[in-house]
């Protein structure tokens, strides 16, 4: 099962600040642990929505509209993430039990999603889709280790 890891921003993560050499320290012990145990596959910190855009589609598929950050929503937002392969919704939060806080002094949040797998989508992901799909994967794994 692959899941996407979402750590939430906080107040101090909006306004840019950045992690102690301790926090640092920490979180990548954390890392190594998650990337020995092939959990991990990907991981990263965001900046700030304010070095951020959002495009907004009409749904009509009249003219998008581009918007600068910063964004009001704090607790919409996401200050960095982990792409993890785990057994289960279960492997996945009890290692997000594991996890050093990631907002130290603040309230925070680290929510979980599964990705959606290709037996997901039934008769909708024809074999055609699947197999280009699948293509498209590769082609992209391929570029990134170049």
């Amino acid at each position: 099962m692959r899941v996407m890891v979402i750590v939430k921003a906080t107040r101090n993560s909006e306004a840019g600040i950045l992690p102690s050499e301790k926090m640092f320290a920490e979180m990548l012990a954390f890392n190594e642990e998650l990337v020995k145990a092939g959990i991990m596959q990907n991981g990263d910190g965001l900046k700030p929505s304010s070095a951020g855009k959002r495009v907004r589609f009409t749904g009509d598929g009249g003219p998008k509209t581009v918007f600068d950050g910063p964004f009001a929503e704090t607790k919409e937002l996401i200050a960095g993430f982990w792409l993890w392969t785990v057994k289960d919704m279960k492997e996945a939060v009890d290692w997000v039990r594991r996890c050093p806080d990631p907002m130290p002094g603040e309230e925070s949040e680290i929510e979980i999603r599964p990705f959606y797998e290709a037996e997901d989508f039934g008769a909708a992901l024809t074999p055609e889709l699947r197999a280009k799909e699948q293509q498209l994967r590769a082609l992209g794994e391929q570029q990134q280790k170049h």
